[in-house]
C-alpha cells in the first residue's frame, strides 16, 4: 500500500524535494481525501502550520509526523481526529503511555544495511508500545534502491508477521522498487505532490492491487456512508468507450448518481471498497437503495423523513412536526422522559425508537444527515483525553432516579474539563476544526428558497401571457400584482420634466454617480487587438456596445435607486444605443422621483411600469409599447431570476442575461482587532434585504467571550431596526464558523464564494491576493459593504448563491461584446491552408476542405 504524505511548512503545503510551495492545494487535498490513509509531516512549529495541519486531520484516516511536538500538542492532534501519530523514540518514552498503542507509529533511525540485527532488537523491544514502525530512507550513493529492497527483505524476515513496517521515502524512487517493497508486505510513505504529478489517483491505488482471479480483475464492494453494501462490481484497469456515446456514467440519466468519498483496499490488496454518497432513489436500476433490496433501519427512516419533509400533506402530523418547533420540542422531551422511566427490555426498545424518530425529524428539519451524526461519534471515539461525564446540576437534582456509585478503572489518560460556550447565540456556531470536506461543502449550500419546479410552473404562464397578449397582459398583471391600474405600461423619459429632489438626496445621488462613472469609465477600452498569428494571417478583436439593453430595478419591500445607478451608468459608458428600465410602479401608477431622476441622468429612453416575471417577458419578447432588448441585467426575487433563466434558454427570445441571481449575502472575516459593533452592523446590512438572505461570520481565533460580544451587538442593533422581523428570520438561516487561522478563513471563503466579502482583520489588504472567489471585496475596518452598495464606485450588482466561482459582477464589459476578424493573404493561405484542409478532411467536412483547395488551384469545377 502507498501512503501519500503531505509536507507542511509556514502554513501551507510544500514539495519536500525542493521546499517550494504547492500551487494547487485544493486539488491535492481533494485527491488525498479519497485515499484510505495519508500522513501529514510537520516541517516546523509555526502557528499557521499547526493550524493548517489541524484542519486536515479528519479528511481521511490520517497519521501525523510531529517529532518536535510536546505532549499536549500531540494529544490535541489525536483528540481532533488524527488516526495515529508518528513519534520518535524520545517522545514514545516520555508520554507514549498516555496514548493507545494502535494510535502510535514509532519513527526509527535511517535505514542502514549494517544495522539489521540492532534494528530488529530495537523493534522487538518497542512493539508492545507501538503498533507500527517508520523507517526513513534517503537515497544516496551508499544505499541504492536494490540494496534497500534486500535490506527490507532481510529485516522483514527477522521480524514477527504482526509488525507493520513503513518505509518513508523523501525523494523519487522507481515504481519497480515500490512494487517490490509492497510484495514484501511493507507500506511505502511517499510525497503526495510527487505522486500526483506522476500518477492519477486511480493509478496510485491500482499500483498496489494484486488479483487472485484467473482474469486478473478486482472485486469491488460499493457501500454508502453507513457501510451498507449497495452492490459488488468487477472493475478493470482500463476504460472502454464508444465514440458516439462516450464514457458511461452510472445514474447519469436517472439522477441516481454517486459521490465518491473514500477508496479502501482490503488486507490482501485484492479487493476494493468504494464508499459513496448515494443520490436519488438508490443504487439499483430497479430504484431500490441497494442491489440486495430496499434499505432498512435508521438510514431508511432518514430517507423517508427527507421525503416526507418535501411532500407531507398540509396539516398532517408530519407537516406539523416540521413547521411547529414547539410541538417537536415537546415530543422530544416527552419521549426522552418516557425512555428514562422505561424498565423492561421491550419498553426501553420501544421508547428509544420514539426518541430516535423525533430526534431524526429535528435533524432532517435542520439539514443534518445521519452521516453527520456518525462522523461526530467517530471523532469522539478518537479522543484520548476524556471528559468527566458530569450532568448539569439542575438536571441531576430534578431526576428522581436513585444515585448509584460506579467504580471506575484508573487509566493513564488525562482529563480536560469540558469547554463552556458562553455565547448567547443569535447566529448558530460551527467549528471548522471538526468539519470534513463534505460538511464544509454542505455548509456552503445556501438556504433553499423555493421549489424550482413549482416556481417554473408559476412563472412560465405569466411569460406566455405577455408574449402572446403584449401590453394587454402586462397591464392586467401589473394591476393584479402591483395594485396599479395604468393606461400605458411605459413612461417616455424624454417627455418627462426632470424631477425636483431634496438637496441632500440630489447631492448624494450626484456624488455616487460621479464615483461610479469614474470607475466604470476607467474600464472602457475601445482599442482593437491586432495579432499577426503567422506570416500573412492577421487576426483582430474589436469592441462593440450591445445595442439595446434592459435594466431591471426591483421594488417591493424597498425602493432601490442605487441599483438604477449601478446598471444605468455602465450601459451609458459602454455606449448602448437604447436603454430600457423596468421597475414596479407605486399603486398610484408613478415611480419614485429618485429613479426617474437617475433614468434621465444615465440616458434611459423608456421606463416599463412592471415588475416580476412580466417585466422580464416584456423586455425579452417586446410588446406594442416595450422595445425588445438584446440583453437583460439586474437583480430580483426568485420569480425574476426564473424568468431570466427561461428567456435565456428560449431561442425565440434571442436574449442574454448578466448572471443568475439569488438572495443577498455577505461574509465577514473578523479577528480580534475588529470592532464588534462594526462586525454586527455589516452583517445586519445584508440581513435586512430579505428573509432569504444569508450572512456568515468567519471568526479567526475569537474566544467565546469575543463572539458573545458580537452576538450581543447583533441583538441590540437588530432591536433598533424597522425591519427587525426580516433581519431575525435572515439570521436564523445564517451562521458563524470558528477558524484558527487566516488560511482556514480564506480556504472556506473561496469555497463558499460570497457575493460580498468583508475582511476586517489586521493587514487586511495583504489577503486580497488570496481571494479567488467573491463578487466584491471590502478591506479594512472602514470599508463598510454599504460603501460599495452606494457610492465608492464599484458595482453592487454581483453574483450570489456561489456563482462568484464563475461569474463576475456587472461592469462596463457587461454591456459590450467583441467581434473577431481575420485577413488572410495569398501567402497566409499558403502557410495555413494545408493544415486547414487536413483538419477538415479528418472531420469529413469536404466543403470546408474544398473552399481551401479551390483557392490554391488544387481542384477545378
Amino acid at each position: 500500500m502507498i501512503i501519500p504524505s503531505l509536507y507542511l511548512k509556514e502554513g501551507t503545503l510544500v514539495d519536500p524535494r525542493n521546499g517550494q510551495n504547492v500551487q494547487d492545494v485544493p486539488g491535492c487535498l481533494g485527491a488525498i481525501s479519497l485515499c484510505s490513509e495519508f500522513t501529514i509531516v510537520y516541517l516546523d512549529k509555526e502557528k499557521e502550520t499547526k493550524e493548517f495541519g489541524m484542519s486536515l486531520v479528519d479528511i481521511s484516516s490520517c497519521g501525523v509526523q510531529c517529532e518536535t511536538y510536546n505532549e499536549d500538542e500531540v494529544l490535541d492532534l489525536l483528540d481532533n481526529g488524527a488516526n495515529r501519530v508518528i513519534l520518535n523514540k524520545a517522545q514514545l518514552r516520555e508520554f507514549g503511555q498516555f496514548i493507545p498503542k494502535e494510535r502510535i507509529t514509532c519513527k526509527l533511525s535511517d535505514a542502514e544495511p549494517s544495522g539489521i540485527e540492532e534494528l530488529t532488537k530495537e523493534i522487538n523491544n518497542l512493539k508492545e508500545r507501538s503498533s507500527s514502525f517508520l523507517l526513513p530512507y534517503k537515497k544516496d550513493s551508499q544505499v541504492d534502491e536494490a540494496l534497500l529492497v534486500e535490506f527490507t527483505k532481510e529485516l522483514k524476515t527477522s521480524l514477527c508477521d504482526d509488525v507493520r513496517l513503513i518505509i518513508s521515502v523523501y525523494e523519487v524512487i522507481s515504481y519497480s522498487t515500490i512494487t517490490q517493497l509492497h510484495s514484501l508486505g511493507v507500506q511505502v510513505q511517499i510525497s503526495a505532490t510527487w505522486l500526483l504529478n506522476e500518477l492519477s489517483l486511480g493509478q496510485i491505488i491500482a499500483f498496489c492491487l494484486k488479483s487472485d482471479r484467473p482474469d486478473g480483475l478486482f472485486p469491488t464492494l460499493v457501500t454508502d456512508e453507513h457501510n451498507v453494501s449497495l452492490d459488488c462490481v468487477i472493475p478493470v484497469l482500463k476504460v472502454s468507450m464508444r465514440q458516439t456515446r462516450g464514457l458511461w456514467r452510472k445514474g447519469l440519466t436517472s439522477g441516481n448518481e454517486q459521490d465518491l468519498l473514500r477508496i479502501y483496499l482490503d488486507c490482501d490488496s485484492d479487493t476494493l471498497k468504494f464508499v459513496v454518497r448515494q443520490q436519488g432513489q438508490g443504487f439499483c436500476h430497479l430504484n431500490t437503495w441497494t442491489c440486495f433490496g430496499a434499505n432498512s433501519g435508521l438510514p431508511s427512516l432518514m430517507n423517508t423523513l427527507k421525503s416526507r419533509k418535501q411532500s407531507a400533506p398540509p396539516g398532517s402530523y408530519t407537516d406539523r412536526l416540521y413547521n411547529d418547533s414547539k410541538l417537536l420540542h415537546a415530543k422530544i422531551c416527552e419521549e426522552a422522559e418516557e425512555l428514562c422511566e422505561a424498565e423492561s427490555k421491550e419498553e426501553i426498545a420501544w421508547e428509544a425508537a420514539d426518541v430516535l424518530y423525533f430526534t431524526l425529524v429535528k435533524c432532517t428539519k435542520a439539514g443534518v444527515s445521519l452521516a453527520d451524526i456518525e462522523k461526530i461519534l467517530d471523532q469522539r471515539s478518537l479522543k484520548v483525553r476524556r471528559r468527566p461525564g458530569n450532568a448539569k446540576p439542575d438536571k441531576l437534582h430534578s431526576c428522581n432516579v436513585p444515585s448509584v456509585t460506579i467504580a471506575t478503572a484508573h487509566a493513564p489518560l488525562k482529563i480536560n474539563p469540558p469547554a463552556v460556550n458562553t455565547c448567547n447565540s443569535i447566529l448558530k456556531s460551527v467549528d471548522f476544526q471538526i468539519l470534513g470536506e463534505n460538511e464544509l461543502q454542505d455548509l456552503c449550500k445556501r438556504p433553499a428558497v423555493v421549489d424550482t419546479v413549482k416556481l417554473e410552473a408559476i412563472v412560465r404562464p405569466i411569460m406566455t401571457s405577455v408574449r402572446t397578449n403584449g401590453d394587454k397582459a402586462l397591464l392586467e398583471l401589473t394591476e393584479k400584482f402591483d395594485k396599479a391600474k395604468l393606461s400605458s405600461p411605459v413612461i417616455d423619459v424624454s417627455a418627462v420634466d426632470e424631477p425636483v429632489l431634496e438637496k441632500d438626496i440630489r447631492d448624494a445621488i450626484d456624488l455616487a454617480y460621479d464615483n461610479i462613472y469614474k470607475f466604470h469609465k476607467a474600464q472602457l477600452n475601445l482599442e482593437p487587438l491586432v495579432v499577426e498569428t503567422c506570416k500573412g494571417v492577421v487576426c483582430s478583436r474589436h469592441v462593440r456596445s450591445i445595442e439595446r439593453v434592459g435594466l431591471y430595478v426591483p421594488g417591493g419591500s424597498a425602493v432601490l435607486p442605487s441599483t438604477a445607478l449601478m446598471l444605468g451608468i455602465p450601459a451609458q459608458v459602454a455606449g448602448c444605443q437604447e436603454v430600457i428600465l423596468a421597475t414596479p410602479p407605486k399603486q398610484d401608477g408613478s415611480v419614485s422621483l429618485e429613479i426617474l431622476y437617475i433614468a434621465k441622468k444615465v440616458g434611459v429612453s423608456k421606463i416599463v411600469l412592471a415588475g416580476g416575471a412580466q417585466a422580464i417577458a416584456a423586455m425579452a419578447y417586446g410588446t406594442e409599447s416595450v422595445p425588445k432588448v438584446d440583453k437583460l441585467c439586474g437583480p430580483g426575487n426568485s420569480f425574476v431570476t426564473m424568468a431570466k433563466m427561461l428567456v435565456q434558454n428560449d431561442s425565440t427570445a434571442s436574449v442574454s442575461i448578466d448572471m443568475p441571481a439569488g438572495p443577498s449575502e455577505i461574509m465577514v472575516i473578523a479577528d480580534e482587532s475588529a470592532d464588534a459593533s462594526f462586525v454586527a452592523a455589516d452583517l445586519l446590512s445584508q440581513a435586512e434585504h430579505g428573509t432569504d438572505s444569508q450572512v456568515v461570520l468567519v471568526a479567526v481565533n475569537l474566544s467565546d467571550k469575543q463572539l458573545d460580544i458580537i452576538q450581543s451587538q447583533l441583538d441590540a442593533q437588530a432591536k433598533r431596526l424597522p425591519r427587525e422581523k426580516i433581519v431575525r428570520e435572515s439570521l436564523s438561516k445564517s451562521f458563524v464558523i470558528k477558524v484558527s487561522s487566516m488560511s482556514q478563513a480564506l480556504y472556506f471563503s473561496n469555497k463558499y464564494a460570497p457575493e460580498h466579502l468583508l475582511i476586517n482583520t489586521q493587514n487586511a489588504e495583504d489577503y486580497l491576493k488570496d481571494v479567488q472567489n467573491a463578487g466584491s471585496v471590502f478591506l479594512g475596518p472602514y470599508s463598510s459593504e454599504s460603501c460599495g452598495d452606494y457610492a465608492s464606485g464599484t458595482n453592487h450588482t454581483l453574483p450570489t448563491y456561489g456563482y462568484a466561482r464563475m461569474y463576475s459582477g456587472v461592469s462596463t464589459s457587461s454591456f459590450q461584446k467583441h467581434i473577431t476578424a481575420q485577413c488572410v493573404s495569398k501567402e497566409g493561405l499558403a502557410n495555413i491552408g494545408p493544415a486547414v484542409a487536413t483538419l477538415a478532411a479528418v472531420e469529413k467536412l469536404d466543403a470546408h476542405r474544398n473552399a481551401i483547395l479551390i483557392r490554391q488551384g488544387q481542384i477545378d469545377y
